[in-house]
């Protein structure tokens, strides 16, 4: 399922790298070559810094949603032999909700989560203001 979820991140996460590649200036490169600048320095001083705003604003998200596992995909494969072993957070409280009737309990795990994943995101936030200045929250 790891691998799965990868490989259907992978088209997505192009899209948006490719985009945020077309939107830096073509100029900047010029200038650098230019100056004598190969490769790897173009990389280095143009390209990574031009994508550093997408890839903070990608791991803000994949951090907000880190906790969330696809409770559809274990929930439709899911039966009576490999029950023991799929068992994730979300089809968990789904099991003791719905199946035990614990309400109470079900939902204070999902809240716990929530507060986690908060918690998470606003370090994450925090990180990135240390290391670039600016945050996105």
């Amino acid at each position: 399922m790891t691998a799965w979820n990868i490989w259907k991140g992978l088209g997505w996460g192009a899209i948006i790298y490719l985009a945020a590649l077309s939107g830096i200036d073509q100029e900047q490169y010029e200038a650098a070559r230019v100056d004598g600048a190969g490769r790897f320095a173009l990389i280095r001083h143009i390209t990574i810094p031009g994508l550093l705003p997408t890839f903070t604003v990608l791991l803000l998200l994949q951090i907000a949603n880190f906790l969330n596992t696809g409770f559809e995909q274990y929930f439709l494969f899911s039966n009576a032999f490999n029950m023991a072993y799929i068992q994730v957070l979300d089809l968990y409280v789904y099991n003791i909700s719905f199946q035990g009737g614990s309400y109470s309990l079900g939902t204070a795990i999902s809240m716990l989560r929530s507060v986690i994943s908060v918690v998470m995101l606003f370090s994450v936030n925090w990180l990135a203001k240390l290391l670039r200045g600016e945050s996105i929250i």
